[in-house]
C-alpha cells in the first residue's frame, strides 16, 4: 500500500481514531506483514527492529472501516497556512517525537526532557490521588522550574478550561501567580510594549466539549488538530498565533515553533532513531511498559518562525521535543534538565541573519473550507451545561445514553488524563467540605459516562462558578431534620 492523497480534514463519523499508544506504536513501528504475533517489548532487550510497515495493521485493529486512511497525506489546498508558513521560514523534516508513544509522556519531554517514567497516557485515577493531589513531578524539575530559578519570566496561554501542562507539580500556584491566562487575552498581551515574557507555552483547545458532554471524549471541535476534529480550526490557530507575533512590537525578537505531541497514529516511512535516556529518577507508579526511553517516537511536523531565518530553509538535522529545551536553556545560558536535552541539538542554527527580515508576510492566507464541515454545537453555556449533566446522570441511573448502553463507553485513558487536570484546577478554588467530596467524586469514577459527569461539573465550576457539590452538601444538611426538630417530631 503506497502513500495517496487527500487526507480527510476530519475522522469524525468518517472513521475511527487512530490509536498512538505504545503498544499500538510499537506494532506500527516493527509489525512485519506475515507475522502471526505482535511485537513486544522487553526492556532487557530493547525496542524491536523496525520496519515501519505495520500502521494499516494498527489501524485495522483499531476497528477502523478503511484502514488504508492511515496511509493518506494533506495536499498543499488543503493547509494553506502551513504551507505558507514552510516557504517563508523553515521546515525540520528529521523531527522526531521524543518516545514512541501518545501525548501525555510526549508533552511532559517538552516540559522537562522527561516524563519521569510515564511511557503511556495515564491509565489509572489514582496516580495524582497516591502521589498527593499536586500532580506529576518530575525529579529535575520542569523548564518552568529552571526559569523561575533565573528569574525569567514565562506565561501559558491557554485555549481549554484543562491545559496538560496543569497536570505538573506546582502549577495550581503559578495559576494564583498569574502564569496562565485565556488564550482570549494572548494577542492583547503580546501587542503590549511592556510584554516581557522570555518563553511562552500556548495550549489549544482539546475540544469543544472538553470530554465531558460530547459523546464522550472525542476532541471534536477544538484547534489541537486531533485526527477526528477538523484540521482547518488548527490552521485558524497558528494563523492567529503568527499574525499576532508577526505585527506586534515584539516581533524582530521573536522564535514561533510549532510542531506536534505524536503522530497521531499516521503513517511515517522515516526509522526513528536511537535516544538518548534523561538519565533522572524514574518514579515507579507512572511507568507501565518498563520503556527505557533510549528510542525516539514518530517523526512529527515542525516548522521555526523568525524574523532572523531567512526563507525557505529547510533543515535536516535530528530533532526531538528537547530540541526545544536546549534552544530556550543555550540561548539564556541556563543548564539542561536531564541528559537528553543536554545532547540534544538546537534551533539557534538556524537564526542565521544579523537584522530581521522585512519582507515576511503579515497576514497568511485564511484557511481551506472542508466540503462539509465538521458540525459543532456551542456547549460552553452555564444552561447547556446543567442540561448535558442531567441527561448524563438520567443516562447512568438506566443503563443507557442515547440508545448506547453504558457499558459501551468505557473510561478511556485521555478521560483518565483530563480528569486528573480537572480535579487539580477544581481543588485549587474550592474549600472543605466541597475539597472532599470533588475527591471522592472522582475516586468513584469508573465509565466514561462518570468520566463525562465530572467534567460537565468541573466545567460548571471553573467557566461559570456553580459549584453542584456545594449545592448538594447543602441539600443534603437541609433534608437533614436537627435534633430539636426530631425532638418535636416526638
Amino acid at each position: 500500500m503506497n502513500v495517496n492523497h487527500p487526507a480527510d480534514f476530519y475522522l469524525k463519523g468518517i472513521d475511527e481514531d487512530p490509536g498512538h499508544e505504545f503498544d499500538q506504536t510499537l506494532v506500527s513501528l516493527c509489525w512485519q506483514y506475515g507475522d502471526t504475533a505482535l511485537p513486544t517489548y522487553d526492556p532487557a532487550i530493547g525496542y524491536p527492529p523496525i520496519h515501519n510497515s505495520g500502521f494499516i495493521k494498527n489501524y485495522a485493529d483499531n476497528g477502523a472501516n478503511d484502514p488504508r486512511r492511515i496511509m493518506k497525506c494533506f495536499e498543499r489546498r488543503q493547509l494553506p497556512v502551513i504551507n505558507a508558513l514552510a516557504r517563508e521560514f523553515a521546515v525540520c523534516d528529521q523531527w522526531f517525537s521524543s518516545l514512541p508513544g501518545p501525548t501525555w509522556p510526549n508533552r511532559f519531554f517538552l516540559l522537562a526532557a522527561s516524563s519521569g517514567g510515564l511511557d503511556g497516557s495515564p491509565s489509572t485515577l489514582d496516580v495524582v490521588t497516591s502521589t498527593t493531589v499536586e500532580g506529576y513531578r518530575f525529579s529535575n524539575g520542569t523548564i518552568f522550574d529552571l526559569l523561575d530559578q533565573y528569574c525569567i519570566p514565562w506565561r501559558i496561554f491557554e485555549g481549554d478550561e484543562f491545559p496538560v501542562s496543569f497536570a505538573i507539580s506546582g502549577m495550581n500556584l503559578n495559576a494564583l501567580q498569574g502564569r496562565f491566562k485565556d488564550f482570549d487575552d494572548f494577542s492583547s498581551e503580546v501587542n503590549k510594549d511592556n510584554f516581557s515574557d522570555k518563553f511562552v507555552f500556548i495550549e489549544p483547545k482539546y475540544g469543544a466539549h472538553g470530554f465531558d458532554v460530547g459523546g464522550p471524549g472525542d476532541f471534536a471541535c477544538g484547534n489541537s488538530m486531533h485526527p477526528l476534529d477538523d484540521v482547518t480550526r488548527g490552521e485558524r490557530l497558528i494563523k492567529n498565533v503568527y499574525e499576532t507575533i508577526r505585527n506586534s512590537p515584539h516581533w524582530d525578537t521573536s522564535l514561533l515553533i510549532v510542531t506536534f505531541d505524536e503522530h497521531g497514529g499516521f503513517y511515517d516511512h522515516v526509522e526513528p532513531p536511537a535516544a538518548v535516556p534523561p538519565g533522572d529518577t524514574i518514579t515507579e507508579s507512572y511507568s507501565q511498559n518498563g520503556f527505557e526511553f533510549d528510542r525516539l517516537g514518530v517523526r512529527v511536523p515542525a516548522l521555526v518562525i523568525s524574523p532572523l531565518i531567512e526563507r525557505g530553509v529547510i533543515d535536516h538535522s535530528v530533532y526531538d521535543h528537547t530540541s526545544m529545551l536546549a534552544t530556550v536553556e543555550r540561548l539564556y545560558g541556563l543548564p539542561n534538565l536531564t541528559e537528553r536535552d543536554k545532547e540534544a541539538d538546537d534551533l539557534l542554527k538556524l537564526l542565521t541573519r544579523e537584522t530581521p527580515r522585512t519582507d515576511a508576510p503579515a497576514s497568511l492566507p485564511e484557511p481551506a473550507t472542508p466540503d462539509t464541515p465538521l458540525p459543532c454545537e456551542d456547549d460552553d453555556d452555564e444552561d447547556t451545561l446543567l442540561l448535558k449533566r442531567s441527561e448524563l446522570r438520567i443516562a447512568r441511573k438506566r443503563g443507557q445514553f442515547r440508545e448506547v448502553p453504558v457499558s459501551e463507553f468505557p473510561l478511556t485513558r485521555s478521560q483518565v488524563g483530563f480528569l486528573q487536570v480537572a480535579l487539580l484546577k477544581v481543588l485549587q478554588t474550592t474549600q472543605y467540605p466541597e475539597r472532599e467530596a470533588w475527591i471522592d467524586d472522582y475516586k468513584r469514577v469508573s465509565t466514561g459516562i462518570d468520566a463525562a459527569i465530572y467534567m460537565a461539573e468541573a466545567r460548571l465550576l471553573l467557566r461559570h462558578g456553580v459549584d453542584v457539590k456545594k449545592a448538594e452538601i447543602e441539600g443534603k444538611r437541609n433534608a437533614k431534620p436537627t435534633r430539636k426538630q426530631k425532638r418535636r417530631e416526638r
